[in-house]
């Protein structure tokens, strides 16, 4: 097997390794939402881990380079994450009731600015930024009104639809991909095809005419035969 069709294997197998991915996302977002509760306390225990993990990570880093200048801020850093992921670890509804106040605020300060600056700039994008605002604004204020209820399943409902979107974006990737490389692999095959064709066409040619060469040269030397008899006649 060739180079190129060795890397167009591998490359095809990392595709279909996406797709499948893809479609480990997808069915984890469906029984997310199927599972909102269970979703949310599964995000504020992984968002808690990472917190912990990146905190120690960046102490270890902080100690390695501890006669550089910013050693005092990496290690403040760095002790800020291992405490925060700690108590979203041992409290994770609490953090799931203050998050869900934190992202109800994004959402109205967030749709509050695009309302007024659509209204107030009325640039080319005035009707879908006006959307994105009045939609904005309204999900804030519905997270709002049913907290601390609402951090029951506003967290893990997002949490599985970048799940559920996110596996479609790959399979999406991986399908194409895998597409892509069969078409470019088919091209491949009919350019050598065509071009083994045309080789065989052109030789026979040359055979053809290498024979018809080969008989006018009989055909002269049994003139040149019959010439002597004609002139002894």
């Amino acid at each position: 097997m060739t180079g190129p069709a060795r890397e167009g294997r591998k490359l095809r197998r990392s595709f279909g390794w996406l797709a499948v991915l893809g479609v480990v996302l997808v069915i984890a977002g469906i029984v997310g939402l199927v599972y909102v509760g269970l979703a949310t306390l599964t995000s504020m225990l992984l968002f808690g881990w990472l917190l912990l993990v990146g905190g120690v990570v960046g102490l270890l880093h902080a100690i390695e380079s501890r006669g550089s200048s910013f050693f005092w801020l990496a290690v403040v850093v760095a002790a800020l994450n291992i405490a925060a992921g700690v108590v979203v670890i041992r409290h994770p509804e609490g953090s799931a009731e203050a998050l869900t106040m934190f992202a109800a605020l994004l959402f109205l300060t967030g749709g509050l600015f695009r309302l007024v600056g659509s209204l107030v700039v009325r640039g080319p994008q005035f009707g879908w930024t006006l959307l994105q605002g009045a939609f904005g604004l309204l999900l804030g204020i519905l997270v709002l009104v049913n907290w601390p209820e609402s951090s029951r399943y506003v967290l893990g409902a997002f949490f599985s639809l970048a799940l559920l979107f996110d596996g479609l974006g790959l399979i999406a990737i991986g399908v194409s991909g895998r597409q892509i490389l069969g078409m470019v692999a088919d091209g491949g095959r009919t350019g050598q095809t065509g071009q083994t064709g045309h080789t065989e066409q052109t030789g026979g040619t040359g055979q053809a005419g290498g024979t018809g060469g080969r008989a006018a040269a009989g055909v002269s030397e049994t003139s040149s035969e019959d010439d002597p008899d004609r002139s002894k006649n």
